[in-house]
This record gives C-alpha cells, structure tokens and sequence, in this order.
C-alpha cells in the first residue's frame, strides 16, 4: 500500500522547491502563493523524500 504524503498549507511559505523537484505530487497555487499536493498517494517515494529535505520550514511528511 502506497504512503500518503501531507503537506501543511498553514506553514508553508511558498518556496516551491517541492514543486520544482516533484511536479507529479506538489503544485504552486498561485493565488493562495503555496504548494499543494496534488497526488498524496502514488507518487515516487524518493522525489518525496527529497521534496522532505529540501523544504525549508518541514511543511511535508508522511501520513502516520
């Protein structure tokens, strides 16, 4: 069973580094000017775990 990533919205402070890095999983909303998750489940695990890394204020984690 696929994990499903979470995105904190409220602390997100629209780098868009998760975005650039996985653009199958995040999107910018360009209004709201923050990432969103567009595919929580099913998306490649390691371009996840680098969007983890890189995001600047730990907006990103795994379900659970």
């Amino acid at each position: 069973m696929a994990r499903k990533v979470l995105l904190d919205e409220e602390c997100c402070i629209g780098c868009g580094s998760c975005a650039e890095l996985c653009p199958d999983v995040f999107e910018m909303d360009e209004e709201a000017e923050k990432a969103r998750v567009i595919l929580a489940e099913g998306g490649d695990e390691e371009c996840i775990e680098d969007a983890i890394a890189t995001c600047p204020e730990d907006c990103i984690s795994w379900e659970g």
